[in-house]
């Protein structure tokens, strides 16, 4: 099929390496795209700018909550750790003893206290004593784990030990954000750029050393192999050197990149930028994933609703994600949208304007983040 006139050789292969990324054929680089191409290209030809550029659509309202369903919401980034806790808890159960239930108070501990979250009250009150759960839990791991000798110090029990420790201490300073916030529910802070970068490098080495080797989390493109994520994270503030945001909006960063971690296959890019301007904090993040159903943009952001093409995805979450970063969003008087394409991924777009400049408060150091004896 000869080249259609209609078509610049430049658009040619910009719309065949687009259309052709789910077919046998490598486009890139061809100066005549192969046949049947073109035909594919004229039959869609009214909507390829939909396709290859997908409307953004704005958020503007979801369904009201139920006082239950607030409270968990403001509890999910510990409703995520917990659920990675019960899992690492269940493998070492398994490691050690072919029984996933081995660890069973520690377990029903978990359970304890993910249903206690649609209760702000007694969720609070973990949060104030995260670390003698911590201390339960790790004792009867020791304790199940001198029951069985020959495999105690296997290199899985190792790892997972190891993971759990590193949870808790995502877990404790977790905790100690959602006490301040309750104290506090509209704070801002001002965070050092390096800190905050530094802050969400933990986050990703979180991810990856949960995902136990199945992919690695990297940050030059020219290291990315089939199973690696690229991440690309810039920040970049009004005063050089340090960023302002409300403390409630880093759970909504971590969510969303969480998000777009899940939805992306190993091999895909990650893009997260944050911005503040003299006038507003702006906060993008961007992935190569699966996308939304064009259809089903708005309802995705309805508390507990996910997307129908990734009903099957294993999550920790429960599909809050989206809800609270349009809850946020709201209360700290922004505006966010939704820009997303099947097969294409998504693109999150969240701005929120700044307050004066009283109302930030200096970032504390990660030592104030720790739980102190007073409140245990």
């Amino acid at each position: 099929m000869g080249r259609d006139a209609a078509f610049p050789v430049s658009l040619h292969v910009k719309l065949s390496v687009f259309y052709c990324r789910g077919y046998s054929a490598i486009c890139t680089g061809l100066t005549e795209p192969p046949n049947g191409t073109l035909d594919r290209i004229a039959e869609m030809e009214a909507g390829w700018t939909y396709s290859l550029i997908p409307m953004e659509i704005e958020i503007t309202e979801v369904p009201p909550l139920k006082p239950g369903e607030l409270s968990l919401l403001n509890m999910h980034s510990l409703l995520n750790i917990l659920n990675v806790l019960q899992g690492e808890t269940m493998l070492i159960g398994q490691e050690l003893a072919d029984d996933p239930d081995l660890l069973r108070e520690s377990l029903a501990v978990c359970g304890r206290v993910k249903a206690s979250f649609s209760d702000t009250a007694a969720a609070l009150r973990f949060a104030a004593r995260v670390r003698e759960e911590e201390q339960f839990i790790l004792n009867e791991i020791a304790a199940q784990s001198a029951r069985f000798p020959s495999r105690e110090a296997s290199p899985e029990i190792r790892e997972s030990l190891e993971n759990i420790r590193s949870v808790f201490h995502i877990l404790e300073v977790r905790a100690q954000e959602i006490l301040t916030r309750a104290s506090e529910p509209g704070k801002w802070i001002e965070i050092p750029i390096d800190r905050l970068r530094m802050d969400f490098q933990e986050v990703f080495a979180a991810i990856e050393k949960n995902s136990h080797g199945r992919f690695r989390i990297i940050y030059n493109l020219a290291l990315q192999q089939s199973l690696d994520y690229y991440v690309d994270f810039v920040v970049e503030g009004a005063r050089s050197s340090i960023v302002s945001l409300p403390l409630l909006f880093k759970d909504v960063m971590r969510d969303l990149i969480a998000n777009a971690r899940k939805y992306t296959a190993p091999g895909g890019t990650i893009n997260v930028g944050l911005c503040e301007s003299d006038k507003e904090l702006r906060f993008v993040v961007q992935d190569s994933g699966c996308g939304i159903p064009p259809d089903e943009i708005q309802r995705v952001v309805h508390f507990g609703v996910r997307g129908s093409n990734v009903q099957k995805v294993r999550t920790m979450g429960g599909g809050l994600g989206l809800t609270k970063a349009f809850l946020v969003t709201k209360q700290f008087g922004g505006r966010m949208w939704i820009r997303s394409g099947l097969g294409v991924g998504t693109r999150i777009t969240i701005t929120l304007p700044r307050p004066s400049e009283a109302g930030a408060a200096p970032y504390a150091s990660r030592e104030v983040f720790s739980l102190s004896a007073s409140s245990r």
